[in-house]
């Protein structure tokens, strides 16, 4: 059945609209349960909000079930881009990104980039709602971003220090900052607030791949860096790994269809604050927004799972394996989703 065709149950990956894919796993229920943003025509529910598919296998998913909704009035009603929902303290929270176009944010001076257009700015930022079911309803903390009201910030996730205390990981938008840059804000305790100052982890640039096709390329020429799609995870050697997103660059130092990529960095320290180094791309073919879970069953393994292409985006499934301080990207599955 064709991506367009009108769906039958049970679903496979590519007729399932799936952008930013957010994997849970469910020990108890042995279920898989993937989040993306709402589409009203599958769902049956209109607005912007949350929803997930279910599946025992990876290879049959159930009809989606809207889990989260924006409601009227609140600060933001556009976007609920990049969910992903986190097991804390015994209940289960999403992360996700809402905007609002009518509240301005002042537009950064263009600085040694030499931008050429004035970038829009407004509000944006990850917003921090509960359950006590991965199956929702999910309900926010606050009428408010998790990170600073003032940054154009997107795509938070979790991160919880081995000290126990929660961090809320970001990516802080190349509108606002033109060198996009990867962020982390302290959280209270019930993740309710932010609980002191965010810290910087790195900057797009950082990757120094991403121009090497540039012949010797001026820092205008390179602007802008895009950040996306931060996931933190534990290596076997105790360094802190961190899948993110990005664009390569074409040889007039433009972002360019097709060059979205799955790329890591590593903290050798094991430590959030870094240094963070950067390691080439895991996938590329207009591909990211990657995260990592691990199977049900006793041949369990860690799995990737990302969106391709950028547009009209479905799931792609891959073997993947942690290697001291590195990730080593395996066969797709295409038994799961059907190649390309």
């Amino acid at each position: 059945m064709s991506p367009s065709a009108e769906p039958g149950y049970p679903l496979r990956l590519p007729e399932m609209p799936l952008h930013d894919p957010c994997v849970v796993v469910d020990q108890k229920t042995e279920h898989y349960h993937l989040y993306t943003a709402n589409v009203s025509s599958l769902t049956g529910e209109d607005g912007t909000g949350t929803m997930v598919y279910r599946s025992r296998n990876l290879r049959d998913w159930t009809e989606p079930a809207v889990v989260f909704r924006t409601e009227p009035g609140m600060w933001a009603t556009d976007g609920a881009w990049a969910p992903e929902v986190h097991e804390y303290g015994g209940r289960y929270y999403l992360f996700t990104t809402l905007h609002n176009r009518d509240k301005p944010l002042p537009v950064p001076p263009p600085g040694p980039y030499g931008m050429p257009v004035q970038l829009e700015n407004y509000q944006r930022g990850t917003i921090i709602a509960v359950s006590d079911s991965l199956l929702g309803p999910f309900r926010p903390l606050q009428d408010r971003p998790a990170g600073p009201e003032n940054f154009m910030h997107l795509d938070g996730t979790l991160y919880v220090d081995p000290s126990g205390r929660p961090w809320m990981v970001y990516a802080h938008e190349w509108l606002q900052k033109i060198d996009g840059t990867i962020e982390a804000v302290p959280l209270e305790a019930d993740l309710s607030r932010a609980a002191g100052d965010p810290i910087h982890l790195f900057k797009g640039s950082d990757a120094t791949w991403i121009g090497e096709e540039l012949p010797a390329p001026s820092t205008g020429q390179l602007a802008p860096y895009v950040t996306d799609g931060p996931q933190l995870y534990r290596a076997p050697s105790g360094a802190l790994i961190m899948l993110w997103s990005t664009y390569e660059k074409n040889t007039n130092g433009e972002q360019v269809g097709g060059r979205y990529v799955q790329t890591y960095a590593v903290a050798n320290s094991g430590e959030l604050a870094g240094p963070w180094f950067q390691h080439r791309p895991l996938v590329r073919q207009d591909s990211g927004h990657g995260m990592i879970f691990t199977t049900l069953g006793p041949d369990s393994r860690p799995l990737l799972i990302l969106h391709r292409p950028f547009t009209n985006a479905r799931g792609k499934i891959y073997e993947i394996d942690f290697v001291g301080s590195e990730l080593r990207l395996g066969r797709q599955r295409t038994d799961l989703d059907s190649g390309r």
